[in-house]
């Protein structure tokens, strides 16, 4: 039985506009959502936008005030809960009428959840009094989705006074986190994603919000974002040791997965997921021993049991079958759905120009490419504004992109303080470098190929909800970046909540590729695609010892993978013939990869 949260599933966090309002959206129907809170900018501006819809007084919090990144995401969040917790109450009085958001409340809900059930009772019974009477209790069970916010650890940027002074305590993340700390959320999650951050999590330790409650429950908890077992086990440790429990693991496919992506080294989900479900206990019996050290020489207090941890999934979901086998088979409690909800204008924040291109997307349009800034894999879909400006500049001989924001500003490779790789700046001193080699020109074009690919993603990320809400979020620049998750290419038409909903839970069905991989299949296909493009890349150059290794693991831990799916029972139970059908097909051309790979070493 699904008790609580409402739903078994959330909505992970997109860009940065795309899920920035997506609490005000959802979050009264019981689901659970996450924004990101890296762009103060764009929170200023959300700021201004919101108040406005409650005719409240919008005060701006400007850059001359002190410590304003901070002020400005815990004044935003604090909006976000007061326009919450009003449309909760608004919806608790709604009648129990065909149209109404309580009814849609529950008729959202999963079918297997206690609370459809007893609305479901009742629906069926003629007596007034006695349904006046449940139709109270009902009320009173209405809870909304929970206010989460996610920060990636990797964007971390220093801050300085005009003096030229660090400024203690101030940088991107640390001041993101103090911001969401301050607010006054409560059953709340901060979501850190992009690996372990040592100075973001040595601030927490401070942080007295994430403390446990003495009804050994958490205000405010916290949720890793993981790629693997390993990861989970060492981050949770390093935080345990502070006095910091990690309340929720969130396991997303390294590849399979919409923004940047962490490729494992050739490590399925499947396999990973059975490692979480095989040494669960173990991890928390682990983790809840150092905690409980820890929080004894903090506060002076020890806990006889641990405090709940949940394990939850995401990565190319695509349908109800695959949903509940993740749910069934590895025990897992939330599912997380993101690129499918950018077609959802009820749930996300996305322009219309934008929404057609996601709606037309095929195969060939989302790449897994090295448009990021930061040096990571990012997913990206081609034909937006921002990849036809930063052609346009090309074109005209000025690559590169102003950069008024600068979370992105982390290279030093050319300056003494740091610059942004997608910047006009960095990009004009990179450009001068290469020529300056006299490289030979097949490998000239392809280093200037991947300097010129670098894009704004600040401002690309944020202009959707500038132009959805016709306000200005840095002038002049309107251009749209968009990073969809390879899933999108088998959704196709724009669906309301309730129709995302009823496929999430198996009561409709929109998918438009029919012949749309198991999810599990995709990512496989992606990591061989990815091993594929590595060997290209070493194609020109004989692999040393250490790069040797590294390729037959990645080969071993993908065949190792296919094994894994072969005995792996109840999976694809519609279509398994398919299934193994396609890992047969898999396990051919990674055989010979395999087999190409060995032969030019010998």
């Amino acid at each position: 039985m699904n008790y609580y949260p409402c739903h078994k599933f959330h909505i992970p966090v997109m860009g940065l506009a795309y899920t920035i309002d997506s609490p005000i959206k959802v979050a009264r129907f019981g689901i659970s959502s996450v924004m990101s809170i890296v762009e103060d900018g764009l929170i200023e501006m959300m700021r201004s936008h919101y108040y406005a819809t409650i005719n409240q007084e919008y005060k701006p919090i400007t850059v001359h005030d002190e410590d304003y990144r901070a002020k400005r995401i815990t004044d935003y969040l604090n909006l976000v809960n007061t326009i919450v917790q009003e449309q909760v109450e608004k919806l608790k009085n709604a009648a129990f009428e065909a149209g109404s958001e309580i009814v849609k409340y529950f008729e959202m809900l999963p079918e297997d959840s206690l609370l459809k059930q007893f609305y479901r009772q009742m629906l069926s019974i003629s007596n007034a009094v006695e349904k006046e009477k449940i139709e109270k209790h009902l009320r009173s069970l209405i809870k909304p989705g929970s206010i989460d916010v996610n920060i990636m650890t990797k964007i971390d940027k220093n801050n300085f006074n005009k003096s030229g002074e660090l400024l203690e305590d101030s940088s991107d993340a640390i001041a993101a986190l103090r911001g969401y700390a301050k607010s006054n959320l409560t059953n709340s999650s901060v979501v850190f994603s992009a690996g372990m951050n040592p100075r973001l999590y040595n601030y927490l330790e401070n942080c007295r919000e994430f403390d446990i409650n003495e009804d050994g429950k958490f205000s405010k908890k916290i949720i890793i974002k993981v790629s693997d077992y390993r990861s989970a086990l060492i981050q949770g440790k390093y935080l345990a040791k502070k006095g910091v429990w990690v309340s929720e693991f969130r396991i997303e496919s390294g590849l399979n997965c919409g923004g940047h992506a962490f490729a494992t080294d050739g490590y399925l989900m499947g396999p990973i997921l059975e490692e979480f479900k095989l040494k669960r206990q173990e991890l928390i019996d682990t983790l809840f021993e150092i905690y409980n050290n820890a929080i004894q020489k903090k506060n002076n207090k020890k806990l006889d049991n641990p405090p709940s941890i949940i394990f939850s999934a995401q990565g190319g979901i695509g349908n109800h079958e695959e949903d509940e086998f993740l749910h069934e088979y590895y025990g897992i409690q939330s599912t997380g759905w993101g690129t499918p909800f950018l077609l959802v204008p009820e749930a996300t924040t996305v322009d219309d120009n934008t929404l057609k291109l996601l709606c037309n997307a095929k195969d060939k349009d989302v790449v897994l490419s090295h448009h990021s800034p930061l040096g990571v894999r990012f997913h990206f879909l081609k034909g937006t504004t921002s990849e036809n400006e930063k052609f346009l500049r090309i074109s005209n001989g000025k690559p590169g992109s102003p950069c008024p924001e600068k979370h992105l500003a982390l290279n030093t490779e050319f300056t003494k303080d740091p610059i942004c790789m997608a910047s006009q700046k960095y990009q004009k001193l990179k450009i001068a470098h290469l020529q300056s080699l006299c490289l030979p020109e097949t490998q000239y074009k392809k280093q200037l190929k991947d300097v010129l690919g670098k894009e704004c993603l600040c401002i690309g990320l944020s202009n959707s909800a500038a132009i959805n809400y016709e306000q200005t979020f840095v002038k002049h620049l309107n251009a749209v970046t968009i990073c969809p998750g390879p899933n999108i290419v088998n959704f196709s038409k724009v669906v309301s909540l309730q129709t995302m909903t009823d496929h999430i839970y198996g009561r409709k069905n929109i998918l438009t590729n029919s012949n749309r991989p198991h999810m599990f299949i995709a990512e496989l296909h992606l990591y061989i695609d990815f091993l594929k493009e590595e060997l290209q890349e070493d194609s020109d150059k004989e692999p040393d010892a250490k790069k040797k290794k590294y390729y037959e693991a990645f080969y071993q831990n993908l065949a190792d993978g296919i094994t894994y799916y072969r005995q792996l029972k109840g999976i694809s139970s519609s279509n398994h013939e398919k299934f193994i059908e396609e890992l047969d097909h898999a396990e051919i051309e990674l055989n010979s990869l395999n087999y190409q790979f060995s032969f030019a070493c010998n």
